[in-house]
Protein backbone atom coordinates (compact mmCIF):
# COMPACT_ATOMS: atom_id res chain seq x y z
CA UNK A 1 0.00 0.00 0.00
CA UNK A 2 2.44 2.63 0.85
CA UNK A 3 3.47 2.57 -3.07
CA UNK A 4 0.47 4.11 -3.51
CA UNK A 5 1.03 7.16 -1.43
CA UNK A 6 2.82 9.64 -4.00
CA UNK A 7 0.45 8.23 -6.20
CA UNK A 8 -1.97 11.21 -8.29
CA UNK A 9 -4.15 8.21 -10.03
CA UNK A 10 -4.50 4.43 -9.55
CA UNK A 11 -5.26 2.08 -12.16
CA UNK A 12 -6.42 -1.15 -11.51
CA UNK A 13 -6.56 -4.05 -13.46
CA UNK A 14 -9.10 -6.37 -13.85
CA UNK A 15 -9.84 -9.59 -15.32
CA UNK A 16 -12.99 -9.19 -17.35
CA UNK A 17 -13.18 -12.89 -17.70
CA UNK A 18 -13.61 -13.20 -14.03
CA UNK A 19 -10.96 -16.28 -14.07
CA UNK A 20 -9.25 -15.08 -11.32
CA UNK A 21 -10.65 -15.75 -7.40
CA UNK A 22 -9.99 -13.24 -4.62
CA UNK A 23 -6.14 -14.96 -4.20
CA UNK A 24 -5.22 -14.65 -7.71
CA UNK A 25 -5.80 -18.26 -8.24
CA UNK A 26 -7.03 -19.29 -11.76
CA UNK A 27 -10.43 -20.76 -11.75
CA UNK A 28 -12.82 -21.28 -14.53
CA UNK A 29 -14.10 -18.48 -16.75
CA UNK A 30 -17.27 -16.62 -15.37
CA UNK A 31 -16.97 -17.99 -11.87
CA UNK A 32 -15.97 -14.49 -10.43
CA UNK A 33 -17.34 -11.31 -10.68
CA UNK A 34 -15.63 -8.29 -11.56
CA UNK A 35 -17.64 -6.17 -9.98
CA UNK A 36 -16.22 -7.82 -6.72
CA UNK A 37 -13.00 -7.36 -7.13
CA UNK A 38 -13.66 -3.72 -7.62
CA UNK A 39 -15.70 -3.33 -4.33
CA UNK A 40 -12.48 -5.36 -2.52
CA UNK A 41 -10.00 -3.37 -3.52
CA UNK A 42 -11.39 0.42 -3.69
CA UNK A 43 -12.72 -1.04 0.11
CA UNK A 44 -9.29 -2.01 1.07
CA UNK A 45 -7.73 1.59 -0.45
CA UNK A 46 -10.30 3.31 1.57
CA UNK A 47 -10.04 1.98 4.81
CA UNK A 48 -6.12 2.00 4.37
CA UNK A 49 -6.68 5.86 4.11
CA UNK A 50 -8.76 5.70 7.22
CA UNK A 51 -5.88 3.95 9.24
CA UNK A 52 -3.37 6.67 8.10
CA UNK A 53 -5.95 9.24 9.02
CA UNK A 54 -6.76 8.20 12.32
CA UNK A 55 -3.92 5.92 13.65
CA UNK A 56 -4.09 5.48 17.68
CA UNK A 57 -4.33 9.12 18.84
CA UNK A 58 -7.11 10.32 16.85
CA UNK A 59 -9.05 11.55 20.04
CA UNK A 60 -5.37 13.21 21.58
CA UNK A 61 -5.59 14.89 17.87
CA UNK A 62 -8.92 16.25 17.26
CA UNK A 63 -8.74 17.99 20.52
CA UNK A 64 -5.77 19.97 19.33
CA UNK A 65 -8.14 21.50 16.46
CA UNK A 66 -10.57 24.50 16.72
CA UNK A 67 -14.07 24.79 15.07
CA UNK A 68 -12.36 26.91 12.09
CA UNK A 69 -11.88 25.38 8.93
CA UNK A 70 -8.59 26.71 8.36
CA UNK A 71 -7.40 25.02 11.68
CA UNK A 72 -8.82 21.68 10.47
CA UNK A 73 -7.32 21.94 7.29
CA UNK A 74 -3.88 22.92 8.30
CA UNK A 75 -4.13 20.10 10.89
CA UNK A 76 -4.92 17.05 8.60
CA UNK A 77 -2.43 18.12 6.07
CA UNK A 78 -0.12 18.52 8.37
CA UNK A 79 -0.87 15.22 9.73
CA UNK A 80 -1.00 13.56 5.87
CA UNK A 81 1.95 15.33 5.27
CA UNK A 82 3.54 11.40 4.11
CA UNK A 83 0.76 11.42 1.17
CA UNK A 84 0.42 13.50 -1.92
CA UNK A 85 -2.91 15.03 -0.80
CA UNK A 86 -3.09 19.11 -1.09
CA UNK A 87 -5.22 21.78 0.84
CA UNK A 88 -7.47 22.13 -1.67
CA UNK A 89 -8.36 18.41 -1.55
CA UNK A 90 -8.94 18.51 1.91
CA UNK A 91 -11.31 21.30 1.56
CA UNK A 92 -13.39 20.13 -1.41
CA UNK A 93 -13.05 16.37 0.69
CA UNK A 94 -14.89 18.04 4.14
CA UNK A 95 -17.17 20.06 2.04
CA UNK A 96 -18.36 16.81 0.13
CA UNK A 97 -18.97 14.71 3.27
CA UNK A 98 -20.82 17.63 4.75
CA UNK A 99 -18.25 17.87 7.57
CA UNK A 100 -17.30 21.21 6.98
CA UNK A 101 -18.10 22.63 9.95
CA UNK A 102 -17.79 20.19 12.40
CA UNK A 103 -15.46 19.87 14.51
CA UNK A 104 -12.98 16.72 13.99
CA UNK A 105 -13.47 15.58 17.74
CA UNK A 106 -17.23 15.16 17.00
CA UNK A 107 -17.04 12.97 14.02
CA UNK A 108 -18.26 9.48 14.56
CA UNK A 109 -16.73 6.27 13.15
CA UNK A 110 -18.65 6.62 10.09
CA UNK A 111 -18.04 10.72 9.99
CA UNK A 112 -14.04 9.43 9.19
CA UNK A 113 -14.98 6.41 7.48
CA UNK A 114 -17.20 8.91 4.92
CA UNK A 115 -14.70 11.46 5.11
CA UNK A 116 -11.39 8.77 4.61
CA UNK A 117 -13.61 7.28 1.39
CA UNK A 118 -14.02 10.94 0.06
CA UNK A 119 -10.79 12.14 0.05
CA UNK A 120 -9.26 9.03 -1.16
CA UNK A 121 -11.83 9.56 -4.77
CA UNK A 122 -10.51 13.05 -4.97
CA UNK A 123 -6.66 12.94 -4.42
CA UNK A 124 -6.22 9.56 -6.33
CA UNK A 125 -9.21 8.50 -7.96
CA UNK A 126 -9.11 4.82 -9.50
CA UNK A 127 -9.81 4.18 -13.35
CA UNK A 128 -10.69 0.50 -13.83
CA UNK A 129 -9.05 -1.54 -17.23
CA UNK A 130 -11.13 -4.22 -18.07
CA UNK A 131 -8.18 -6.81 -19.37
CA UNK A 132 -9.02 -10.20 -21.51
CA UNK A 133 -10.96 -8.05 -23.94
CA UNK A 134 -10.05 -10.84 -26.60
CA UNK A 135 -11.79 -13.78 -25.10
CA UNK A 136 -15.62 -14.83 -25.92
CA UNK A 137 -17.41 -14.15 -22.57
CA UNK A 138 -15.29 -10.21 -22.24
CA UNK A 139 -17.69 -8.55 -24.58
CA UNK A 140 -21.00 -9.64 -22.09
CA UNK A 141 -19.08 -9.15 -18.36
CA UNK A 142 -17.74 -5.84 -19.79
CA UNK A 143 -21.69 -4.77 -20.76
CA UNK A 144 -23.26 -5.72 -17.14
CA UNK A 145 -19.67 -4.12 -15.40
CA UNK A 146 -20.92 -0.80 -17.27
CA UNK A 147 -24.25 -1.26 -15.58
CA UNK A 148 -23.35 -1.66 -12.03
CA UNK A 149 -20.11 0.67 -12.61
CA UNK A 150 -20.22 4.84 -12.69
CA UNK A 151 -17.41 6.40 -14.29
CA UNK A 152 -14.91 5.01 -17.42
CA UNK A 153 -13.73 1.71 -17.78
CA UNK A 154 -11.31 0.95 -20.08
CA UNK A 155 -11.37 -2.71 -22.28
CA UNK A 156 -7.85 -3.96 -23.05
CA UNK A 157 -5.82 -6.61 -24.08
CA UNK A 158 -2.71 -6.58 -22.19
CA UNK A 159 -1.37 -9.58 -24.19
CA UNK A 160 -2.19 -8.32 -28.04
CA UNK A 161 -0.21 -5.02 -27.21
CA UNK A 162 2.82 -7.26 -25.94
CA UNK A 163 2.67 -9.38 -29.37
CA UNK A 164 2.92 -6.22 -31.37
CA UNK A 165 5.39 -4.33 -29.35
CA UNK A 166 7.29 -7.92 -29.96
CA UNK A 167 6.76 -7.92 -33.16
CA UNK A 168 7.04 -4.28 -33.70
CA UNK A 169 10.82 -4.62 -32.12
CA UNK A 170 12.26 -7.75 -34.17
CA UNK A 171 11.04 -5.40 -37.57
CA UNK A 172 8.28 -7.75 -38.44
CA UNK A 173 5.10 -5.00 -38.41
CA UNK A 174 5.44 -1.41 -37.91
CA UNK A 175 3.39 -0.61 -35.20
CA UNK A 176 2.62 2.66 -32.52
CA UNK A 177 1.16 2.51 -29.42
CA UNK A 178 -1.96 3.23 -29.42
CA UNK A 179 -2.54 2.25 -33.07
CA UNK A 180 -5.88 1.60 -34.46
CA UNK A 181 -3.91 -0.76 -37.00
CA UNK A 182 -0.23 -2.07 -38.08
CA UNK A 183 1.63 -2.84 -41.07
CA UNK A 184 3.16 -6.16 -41.72
CA UNK A 185 6.72 -5.33 -43.08
CA UNK A 186 8.33 -8.76 -43.06
CA UNK A 187 5.78 -10.96 -43.50
CA UNK A 188 8.82 -13.91 -44.35
CA UNK A 189 9.72 -14.37 -41.04
CA UNK A 190 5.68 -15.24 -39.91
CA UNK A 191 4.27 -18.55 -40.20
CA UNK A 192 0.39 -19.32 -40.73
CA UNK A 193 -0.40 -19.65 -36.62
CA UNK A 194 1.47 -16.02 -36.29
CA UNK A 195 -0.32 -14.07 -39.35
CA UNK A 196 -3.63 -15.65 -37.80
CA UNK A 197 -2.81 -14.38 -34.80
CA UNK A 198 -1.96 -10.83 -35.87
CA UNK A 199 -5.15 -10.58 -38.28
CA UNK A 200 -7.17 -11.63 -35.01
CA UNK A 201 -5.79 -8.64 -33.05
CA UNK A 202 -6.54 -6.53 -35.79
CA UNK A 203 -10.10 -7.60 -36.25
CA UNK A 204 -11.46 -8.32 -32.67
CA UNK A 205 -9.33 -6.06 -30.45
CA UNK A 206 -7.90 -2.84 -32.82
CA UNK A 207 -10.77 -2.45 -34.75
CA UNK A 208 -13.38 -3.35 -32.37
CA UNK A 209 -11.83 -1.22 -29.61
CA UNK A 210 -10.03 1.25 -31.12
CA UNK A 211 -6.34 -0.06 -29.90
CA UNK A 212 -5.42 -2.40 -27.21
CA UNK A 213 -6.45 0.21 -24.65
CA UNK A 214 -3.03 0.27 -22.89
CA UNK A 215 -2.01 3.37 -24.25
CA UNK A 216 -5.75 4.49 -24.09
CA UNK A 217 -5.60 3.76 -20.25
CA UNK A 218 -2.03 5.88 -19.73
CA UNK A 219 -3.79 8.70 -21.90
CA UNK A 220 -6.74 8.87 -20.21
CA UNK A 221 -5.11 8.16 -16.32
CA UNK A 222 -2.72 10.81 -16.93
CA UNK A 223 -4.46 13.99 -19.40
CA UNK A 224 -8.36 13.43 -18.07
CA UNK A 225 -8.55 12.16 -14.86
CA UNK A 226 -5.34 14.57 -13.51
CA UNK A 227 -6.16 16.91 -15.63
CA UNK A 228 -2.80 17.23 -17.30
CA UNK A 229 -1.20 18.86 -20.27
CA UNK A 230 2.25 17.97 -21.97
CA UNK A 231 4.61 20.67 -23.27
CA UNK A 232 7.77 20.44 -25.46
CA UNK A 233 10.88 23.08 -24.81
CA UNK A 234 13.20 23.67 -27.17
CA UNK A 235 16.09 25.63 -28.77
CA UNK A 236 15.68 25.50 -32.44
CA UNK A 237 12.09 26.29 -33.41
CA UNK A 238 12.39 25.31 -36.70
CA UNK A 239 13.70 21.98 -36.35
CA UNK A 240 11.99 21.36 -32.87
CA UNK A 241 15.91 20.34 -31.28
CA UNK A 242 17.66 21.39 -28.46
CA UNK A 243 21.46 22.58 -28.86
CA UNK A 244 22.59 19.02 -29.44
CA UNK A 245 19.98 18.52 -32.86
CA UNK A 246 17.86 16.03 -30.46
CA UNK A 247 14.03 16.30 -31.84
CA UNK A 248 11.55 17.33 -28.65
CA UNK A 249 14.47 15.86 -26.53
CA UNK A 250 12.14 16.57 -23.48
CA UNK A 251 8.63 16.49 -23.04
CA UNK A 252 6.73 17.97 -19.70
CA UNK A 253 4.17 17.08 -17.59
CA UNK A 254 1.80 20.00 -15.95
CA UNK A 255 -1.61 20.86 -14.53
CA UNK A 256 -4.05 22.49 -17.20
CA UNK A 257 -3.74 26.20 -16.62
CA UNK A 258 -0.13 26.32 -15.93
CA UNK A 259 1.40 30.10 -16.87
CA UNK A 260 4.93 30.09 -19.32
CA UNK A 261 6.52 32.02 -16.76
CA UNK A 262 5.56 29.55 -13.97
CA UNK A 263 6.53 26.35 -16.31
CA UNK A 264 9.64 27.85 -16.38
CA UNK A 265 10.42 28.18 -13.08
CA UNK A 266 9.19 25.03 -11.75
CA UNK A 267 10.56 22.77 -14.93
CA UNK A 268 13.40 24.19 -16.14
CA UNK A 269 15.50 26.44 -14.09
CA UNK A 270 14.34 28.93 -11.84
CA UNK A 271 17.47 31.50 -12.66
CA UNK A 272 15.99 31.54 -15.99
CA UNK A 273 12.59 32.02 -14.56
CA UNK A 274 14.04 35.17 -13.63
CA UNK A 275 15.36 36.68 -16.66
CA UNK A 276 12.36 35.76 -18.58
CA UNK A 277 11.90 37.98 -22.03
CA UNK A 278 9.05 35.92 -23.42
CA UNK A 279 8.24 32.55 -25.18
CA UNK A 280 8.21 32.23 -29.06
CA UNK A 281 5.39 29.25 -30.48
CA UNK A 282 7.72 26.73 -32.41
CA UNK A 283 4.62 26.52 -34.72
CA UNK A 284 3.15 29.87 -35.45
CA UNK A 285 6.33 31.75 -34.44
CA UNK A 286 4.67 34.09 -32.37
CA UNK A 287 5.84 35.19 -29.21
CA UNK A 288 4.24 34.46 -26.09
CA UNK A 289 4.17 36.41 -22.83
CA UNK A 290 4.63 35.45 -19.13
CA UNK A 291 1.22 34.99 -18.81
CA UNK A 292 0.43 33.15 -21.46
CA UNK A 293 -1.37 29.96 -20.20
CA UNK A 294 0.34 26.65 -21.69
CA UNK A 295 -1.83 24.14 -23.99
CA UNK A 296 -1.40 20.66 -24.60
CA UNK A 297 1.59 19.73 -26.95
CA UNK A 298 2.82 23.14 -26.96
CA UNK A 299 6.43 23.29 -28.57
CA UNK A 300 7.66 26.24 -27.16
CA UNK A 301 11.22 28.09 -27.24
CA UNK A 302 12.15 30.21 -23.75
CA UNK A 303 14.15 33.53 -24.47
CA UNK A 304 15.83 35.00 -21.57
CA UNK A 305 18.53 37.78 -20.96
CA UNK A 306 20.98 35.71 -20.14
CA UNK A 307 20.96 33.35 -23.63
CA UNK A 308 20.60 36.56 -26.27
Amino acid sequence: MNDLIKADVLIHIVDITGSLDKSGKLISMGENDPYEDILFLENEINLWFKKILERTDWTKFTKGILIEKRRVVEAIFERLSGVKISKKQIILSLKNSNLEAKNPSTWTDQDLLKFSKTLRKISKPILIVANKIDKEISGQNLIELKKKLKGSIIPCSALAEHFLRKYHEKNIITYIPGSTDFEITGGNKLNSNELNMLNKIKEKILTTYKGTGIQEALNFATFTMTNQICVYPVSDINAYSDNKNNVLPDAFLVKKGTLLRDFVREKIHGELAENFMFGIDARTKKRLGENYELEHQDIIKIVSSKNR
